[in-house]
Order: structure tokens, then C-alpha cells, then sequence
């Protein structure tokens, strides 16, 4: 089996000095395998280091993310095929998260799983979203 992990270069504007948290928890941010890219659970923190307060403005940067991930693949968020998002205090925070990810993502929609947690990595943080995406069928 070819594993291939996506590296996001420290320069990037999407990620900024986020990208540390990589290698500071031990983790990648998306991998390959067996035709899909599997990403990690990605936060809407900014390039900056800093949390957003609103479940909008978090949503939006955590799916940015996502999207860049995708385009370092080649891929857009048309590939994504299961998501799932994780969600701090869900009933207050719900309706802004439909909305910016109305705004975002289009269709054909991914399968979407959306979980209410009690908290996420560090305080301030509203929602988490890792995803699924896969390529192209080279046999189509």
C-alpha cells in the first residue's frame, strides 16, 4: 500500500503559523491512500495564531483549510465524499454554522456528520471539521 502524507509548507497563507501544530502534536494534515485523502480535524483558527468568536468566522477559516488542502492535492471541495464536524454548545452555534457552510460548500454534497462535543483543543474554539475526499477514477 502507497501512503502519501500532504505537507503544507510553512509558508503558506492559508495555515500561517498554524502549520506548527503539525509537527507539536504529532499528527499530518491530510493523508493518501488507497484513492481517498483523508484530512485531520481542522480548526478555525487564524493565519495569526488567533480564534475567531464567532462560529461563522471559525466555520469559514476551517473550511478555507479543507480547501487548500484540497488544492495542494489538485482537488476542490467538489471531491469531498464524508465530513464530519464537531460542535461546541450545538444549539446556540448551529445556525451560523449552516450558514457560512451554505455559503461554501455547494453541490454534490458530502455525506455530513455533525457531533455536539463539550469542548475542543483549546478554549475559544467552536467547531472542528475533518473530512474525506477522493480523487479522481483514472478508469472513468
Amino acid at each position: 500500500m502507497t501512503v502519501h502524507t500532504v505537507e503544507i509548507p510553512e509558508d503558506n497563507a492559508v495555515f500561517g503559523q498554524t502549520t506548527s501544530a503539525f509537527a507539536g502534536f504529532g499528527y499530518s494534515a491530510a493523508v493518501r491512500a488507497h484513492g481517498l485523502l483523508f484530512i485531520a480535524g481542522t480548526i478555525g483558527r487564524r493565519a495569526d495564531g488567533t480564534i475567531p468568536d464567532t462560529i461563522e468566522e471559525q466555520t469559514e477559516i476551517a473550511i478555507r483549510k479543507i480547501e487548500e488542502i484540497l488544492r495542494l492535492e489538485n482537488l476542490d471541495l467538489s471531491a469531498l465524499v464524508d465530513v464530519t464536524s464537531y460542535h461546541v454548545d450545538i444549539r446556540q452555534h448551529l445556525p451560523g454554522f449552516i450558514e457560512a457552510k451554505q455559503r461554501l460548500v455547494e453541490a454534490p454534497y458530502p455525506t455530513w456528520t455533525i457531533i455536539g462535543v463539550s469542548g475542543l483543543a483549546s478554549p475559544g474554539l467552536l467547531v472542528e471539521i475533518r473530512a474525506t475526499a477522493a480523487y479522481p477514477d483514472s478508469s472513468r
